[in-house]
């Protein structure tokens, strides 16, 4: 009992890796997209849909771009899109090099805001996309706008003991990532892995063929630089607000409950400033997809709140 007890946890955190708005007058025209050199960012793509306000989206973990396509389809009228594909996920080819992979990534998606001219975009990011906002958003507070969290944690590891650090965890991160990279999962397994995270059955097959189609070296490096990195001493320094996206029926076979999940969210974002914590009542992992409506309810009520609109009234009232 024990042993499976604590167990628990860490497949929880198993699973959390693999896993209408008026345009203010500011954004009321499309933003001119620039020349993107491709070059300065081998780790990602990008595809830009819609017009107004810009939003970067970021899948998670074995995912392309696609998997935002109805979130984009919902937006696009609103913002313009710059949906991230990362390399060696779903079926993009691989980068040469996963030394540093999500540190790369990182600065990668930080100069790509730069270059694009970009105004503190929305950053939308699910799984490993949202721990990627967060890393760019302590990196650099000035660079980027209001965060959507999607099912994502500053610091995996710590899902069972609050007290761990990237060093403890580095032994276990380095057991898994060898056995990870020594090639992939049989489909059936993943498939079965995949279906304790996503309700729909046509969803499940999407997702399982990106992940038989990911780069196990690529996944395997992406999964180690989560668990030995921890953000929440630094997440002080994130100057916009943020909504984060919580799910729990996922991890219901482990023990877990909305409130006792819901501890794990609040005590990882404790140091986060401004932020508001919401758990779906029955979506599993990835939100955007098993409780699509609730999803773009809280999205869209945060958006409208935090939009550059709104940002400028409020400015204005306490002047």
């Amino acid at each position: 009992m024990k042993r499976s007890a604590s167990l628990r946890p860490i497949c929880a955190a198993l699973l959390l890796a693999l896993t209408p708005l008026a345009a203010s007058a500011s954004w009321a025209g499309a933003a001119p997209v620039l020349a993107d050199n491709a070059t300065a960012h081998p780790n990602f793509t990008v595809k830009v849909t819609g017009k107004g306000q810009p939003m970067l989206l970021i899948p998670g973990l074995t995912c392309p771009g696609a998997v935002w396509d109805e979130t984009v389809a919902h937006y696009q009228k609103q913002y313009q899109c710059h949906v991230v594909s990362l390399a060696g996920f779903g079926g993009e080819p691989a980068a040469a090099s996963t030394q540093a992979l999500l540190q790369n990534m990182r600065d990668q998606l930080l100069a790509y805001l730069k270059t694009q001219k970009m105004n503190k975009p929305i950053v939308v990011g699910h799984s490993l996309g949202g721990f990627m906002g967060l890393w760019m958003s302590v990196t650099q507070p000035e660079a980027v706008g209001p965060l959507v969290i999607v099912d994502s944690l500053p610091f995996m590891s710590a899902v069972q003991n609050p007290a761990m650090t990237a060093d403890m965890a580095r032994p276990m991160a380095e057991g898994m990532r060898r056995q990870m990279q020594s090639g992939k999962m049989p489909a059936a397994g993943q498939r079965q892995m995949v279906s304790g995270l996503i309700t729909d059955t046509a969803r499940i097959s999407q997702a399982t063929r990106w992940g038989q189609a990911s780069d196990p070296g690529t996944v395997a490096q992406a999964m180690y630089d989560m668990l030995t990195t921890d953000l929440r001493p630094e997440l002080g320094r994130i100057q916009q607000p943020a909504l984060v996206l919580g799910a729990w029926a996922a991890y219901q076979p482990m023990g877990a409950t909305k409130e006792s999940t819901k501890a794990i969210f609040t005590q990882q974002y404790a140091k986060l400033p401004q932020h508001r914590i919401e758990m779906s009542e029955a979506g599993k992992h990835f939100l955007m997809w098993d409780d699509t409506q609730w999803f773009f309810a809280q999205a869209d009520a945060f958006l409208k709140q935090h939009s550059p609109a709104a940002a400028s009234k409020s400015g204005k009232s306490r002047s």
